[in-house]
């Protein structure tokens, strides 16, 4: 499925049955290792589907500057950013599969824009998957004038008043999008999803009553929490958010089931090396569990994970799967 079944692929098909075509291919599966202990040889690009200066373009950095000092190579960050990060996407599909371009992708542009609408790639054939490196919880608000203390409050208010009561997103298919309707389809209840560009300025509507409630990335709404005008209710994460740990889930708070949480991980265009992938993959491991990494990742209010890349993969087909029914349940609109 990955990088080595297709080097397999394409060395079958071009030798010949025999001799010459056996000698062929042993060369060619020899030669993979060699290229991964070499590498890398040169500067390495780092593709971010977001502006400069987001929380998508910081975590590439702190990773990029770990990887810089194992490899004695630079590694340097590249911003692609537009349509919710689907031109990052296609940039980096079509960049050569030798081990010197890679993507920082996540959960909007891999898995919820092909969802909802048409782009020119897809992950399961233009990408290979190398690891998860991060995950964040969303957190409910609502502005502190609100009188609601808790979840059961908050939805008892909703069916009282259907179809008045609003959430904000920071766009169609983010995760404050998808735990918006969520939190609609297992609490029975109706809301006006209010779509923004970009969190900020959909929670600054929150603290001022424009908009009832946001499922809203961690790091904005822990930095809002300070200044007084919100009221945080829950966390979307499965288990309590290490750095809200006050905070219940949604479904500690009495919506069974509920779970919604954002992720990052590491991609290469497809047909790279599976001897690349893999030093990737542990040099990535290794500079996950580095105590600087977690504490200035932590600062952008996202936990470290791991995984090979079978698992990140079975992962992004099964976030396909569970999302598009999702959509599906909802009536989302799919543009053409």
């Amino acid at each position: 499925m990955f990088g080595l079944n297709k080097i397999i692929f394409r060395t079958v098909t071009l030798v010949t049955i025999g001799m010459a075509g056996t000698l062929g291919l042993t060369g060619l599966m020899v030669s993979a290792p060699a290229s991964a202990q070499t590498y890398p040889a040169k500067l390495v690009r780092f593709i971010v589907t977001y502006p400069a200066g987001g929380s998508s373009d910081v975590m590439a950095r702190i990773i990029g500057a770990q990887l810089t000092e194992y490899w004695g190579q630079q590694v340097v960050v590249e911003s692609r950013p537009g349509a919710d990060g689907s031109i990052g996407m296609e940039y980096a599909s079509k960049q050569p599969a030798d081990g010197y371009t890679f993507l920082l992708g996540n959960f909007g542009p891999v898995v919820a824009k092909p969802l909802l609408a048409k782009v020119n790639y897809d992950w399961r054939k233009d990408f290979a998957p190398v690891s998860r490196i991060t995950i964040s919880a969303n957190i409910l608000v609502v502005p502190k004038t609100m009188p609601v203390t808790t979840i059961k409050d908050l939805v008892a208010l909703a069916k009282q008043r259907p179809g008045e009561l609003s959430y904000g997103t920071s766009g169609p298919g983010s995760m404050s999008h998808f735990a918006g309707e969520m939190f609609q389809q297992i609490a029975g209840v109706k809301m006006i999803t209010v779509p923004y560009k970009g969190n900020a300025l959909a929670i600054t509507d929150v603290m001022g009553g424009q908009i009832t409630t946001m499922f809203s990335d961690a790091l904005p709404a822990m930095q809002a929490m300070k200044t007084g005008k919100l009221r945080a209710m829950a966390v979307t994460s499965e288990q309590r958010w290490p750095f809200t740990p006050e905070l219940p889930t949604l479904a500690e708070a009495g919506l069974k089931g509920f779970a919604a949480v954002n992720w990052w991980g590491i991609l290469f265009p497809a047909g790279v090396p599976r001897p690349i992938i893999d030093k990737v993959n542990a040099d990535l491991v290794k500079a996950l569990g580095t105590q600087n990494v977690k504490s200035r990742l932590g600062e952008l209010g996202v936990d470290v994970i791991s995984s090979t890349p079978e698992q990140f993969g079975a992962f992004m087909a099964s976030e396909a799967l569970r999302w598009g029914k999702l959509i599906k349940d909802a009536g989302l609109r799919v543009e053409p």
